[in-house]
């Protein structure tokens, strides 16, 4: 019976291990090949060289401390990362907590949790130029501002900057962290928060030591998200910086763009491990198996 149990498993997984190989490891797969070609301005051929590698950082160690190109694009792309994951963390952890704790009903919760899903139903590309009205500079906010006398000019960082690329970031992927850790607060029992306000414990007491623990798994698979998301997006950047502003997946898709598919490849390697780094790191501090 035993015997029969794991081969009618193994059965049930297959076809998603079958998905899992084609659409995913055979890919992976084709660009960690390509990146070990050779390639020139008017050709690729196949060999087995590291200079695609060695382009990537070249200099980088000889100009330390002074930061080469690509060690400011990695640290450009790790600032837009952080910044969005702890804004991201801070909104959807509110969201959620309200949703669970002040929302009484079951179908209220239901409700409002779909339409935090909203964003989806339309394109990415559609979500981000529907900001370009009100940040540009004759924008909406710009046109408001100068109306009510608040500024005699438009205010140009609004718009093609910084904090428009942050801002879509956080509106495209919210979302991703609100879901899991939902899911997360759901289950944790209410007469704990009761029972840690019974015992005199503060608001943010309980929250610190009784409802971020709990939530931890939450907290780290929309981590995953958001993080992975953030670290190889550039039509985000694209789009909301004016092509002004340098990202790892920018630089990819100005490699690719260029026909350089070697060197976008070993870029495309470069920025997988590091992104499986990071989720390396967050596995460690909390066990994901407990949300799954």
């Amino acid at each position: 019976m035993a015997k029969s149990s794991t081969k009618t498993s193994y059965w049930q997984a297959a076809p998603m291990a079958l998905v899992f190989l084609l659409f995913f490891a055979v890919p992976l797969g084709v660009i960690l090949i390509v990146s070990f070609w050779k390639y020139t301005q008017y050709s690729i051929s196949p060999a087995f060289i590291f200079s695609n590698y060695t382009d990537i950082f070249s200099g980088c160690f000889t100009q330390l401390p002074s930061l080469c190109t690509t060690f400011s694009t990695y640290l450009q792309t790790l600032i837009f990362c952080a910044e969005v994951w702890a804004l991201t963390l801070a909104i959807g952890f509110t969201i959620a907590y309200f949703l669970v704790f002040e929302v009484r009903t079951t179908t209220m919760q239901v409700v409002l949790a779909l339409l935090c899903t909203i964003p989806f139903w339309t394109s990415n590309v559609i979500r981000m130029i529907s900001w370009i009205p009100l940040l540009g500079r004759n924008g909406l906010i710009n046109q408001g501002l100068q109306d009510v006398g608040l500024t005699s000019h438009p205010i140009e960082w609004l718009l093609y900057s910084h904090f428009s690329v942050l801002l879509a970031f956080v509106h495209l992927n919210t979302v991703f962290m609100i879901i899991p850790i939902l899911n997360s607060m759901a289950r944790i029992d209410k007469s704990l928060i009761e029972a840690a306000h019974d015992a005199g414990a503060s608001a943010w007491q309980t929250l610190w030591n009784v409802l971020i623990p709990l939530c931890k798994p939450g907290i780290a698979i929309g981590s995953i998200f958001v993080i992975t998301v953030v670290m190889g997006d550039y039509i985000t950047i694209g789009i909301m910086g004016g092509q002004q502003i340098a990202s790892v997946g920018k630089v990819i898709q100005v490699q690719t763009n260029f026909l350089q598919f070697p060197l976008a490849a070993a870029n495309a390697v470069v920025l997988l491990a590091t992104v499986l780094v990071l989720i390396w790191a967050l596995s460690r501090l909390v066990d994901i198996r407990k949300e799954l």
